[in-house]
């Protein structure tokens, strides 16, 4: 196996020092000795201890995506959701540094769409099972937004009850109860959401054309009204 190189040997000392106490705990220092080099070399790779701290969360927020992608689902894709959703603000609440200084910009880091990704396969199955009552882009941007305005919440005033209350009723949002035995369009539109996600598996049996037309008709049934 290759040694690290230089920038990762800092980037990890960084995000073990960060993730243990915090910002005030990645100084050119403490960085220095965890990774055996010069304190130039730091500004070399990384401009300044800002740029480092970037890139220290982001090597944070990347190992925990990489162990959450490796999570088998299970039989309820729901519970999983949900599962997905504690875990996020667990990780929040153990990294508050990190959070912060990865979520408070307003552009999103590789890892943090990655982390996005995996939330919409995880909707992306809600869907499958006829169970999303909105697209899934749509969904998965509520409930990362809520994710975040509850993970800062925290961190400024612990209440038990804030995260399974937020989650429960952005659940309650974007997902329908099990489907009734009804000729409404509120049987219809979950259905339509579920054919909408499974639509890429088709690729080889519509053309463009056909593909385009069906997204369109399975937009506008998916917000039909009862």
């Amino acid at each position: 196996m290759a040694k690290p190189s230089v920038r990762d040997r800092i980037v990890r000392s960084a995000a073990d020092l960060l993730a243990k106490g915090g910002r005030e705990a990645v100084s050119t220092r403490a960085v220095s000795a965890a990774a055996a080099v010069q304190a130039p070399a730091i500004y070399r790779q990384f401009g300044d201890m800002q740029g480092l701290l970037d890139a220290a969360a982001r090597e944070i927020l990347a190992d925990y995506v990489r162990e959450k992608a490796k999570r088998r689902p299970s039989g309820d894709p729901l519970d999983d959701l949900r599962r997905g959703w504690d875990e996020h603000i667990a990780f929040g609440l153990a990294n508050p540094d990190a959070y912060a200084i990865l979520y408070s910009g307003a552009e999103e880091s590789a890892p943090g769409r990655d982390g996005l990704a995996v939330l919409e396969s995880l909707l992306t199955r809600v869907a499958e099972a006829g169970r999303l009552r909105m697209s899934v882009p749509q969904a998965a941007r509520l409930m990362h937004a809520g994710g975040h305005g509850v993970v800062f919440s925290l961190i400024a005033t612990p209440d038990p009850l804030l995260s399974e209350s937020m989650r429960e009723a952005l659940l309650a949002a974007i997902t329908e109860a099990a489907p009734k035995p009804t000729r409404s369009t509120r049987r219809v539109a979950p259905r339509a959401i579920a054919l909408r996600a499974v639509l890429p598996e088709t690729s080889r049996t519509l053309s463009a054309g056909e593909r385009q037309l069906l997204d369109e008709w399975l937009d506008r049934l998916a917000a039909a009204e009862e």
